[in-house]
């Protein structure tokens, strides 16, 4: 899972904002998809930008990775492409 939303709002709330991760290479392309140049993973992976949940903190595993500040703006940028 790619987490969105911020760190205090997380704390406050007990849960988070994030998009599903796979390695599988995708079919379909931005905006349902975005392969990810986060830091850590050990695979090539991608968000899938149409995949947003909201989770208890406590379902929330140990970090693998960090994604760049422009990515998730390009994945908030997909979101807004697909509900608008």
């Amino acid at each position: 899972m790619l987490v969105l939303s911020h760190d205090v709002f997380n704390e406050r709330s007990g849960t988070v904002i994030a998009v599903a991760l796979t390695s599988k290479e995708p079919k379909t392309v931005f905006p349902l998809t975005l392969e990810t140049n986060a830091i850590g993973l050990s695979k090539r992976s991608w968000v899938k930008v149409s995949q947003i949940r909201t989770l208890a903190v406590e379902r929330i595993g140990r970090r693998l990775g960090i994604a760049p500040e422009g990515e998730l703006a390009r994945v908030i940028e997909g979101l807004n492409e697909i509900i608008d």
